[in-house]
């Protein structure tokens, strides 16, 4: 994944999921955490920010390994 993600990318990779699934945030590999991703988009400077909306759980041990964040 690159470090510059484009909106297009993320397209890309969210197009074949269920529309209905559920998304959350993988934070911090040293304590991590899911969070819940917002939804105001706020374009500002040539980028597009999206907020979290807030902390869920820990992450699941699968998905840290799935990273490479084990």
């Amino acid at each position: 994944m690159p470090q510059h993600l484009t909106v297009g990318h993320l397209l890309r990779k969210l197009q074949g999921l269920d529309p209905n699934l559920p998304i959350r945030l993988a934070i911090n590999p040293d304590f991590p955490f899911a969070h819940y991703v917002g939804a105001d988009v706020v374009v500002r400077d040539g980028k597009a920010f999206i907020a979290d909306d807030g902390q869920e759980d820990y992450l699941p041990t699968a998905v840290g390994d799935s990273l490479g964040w084990a």
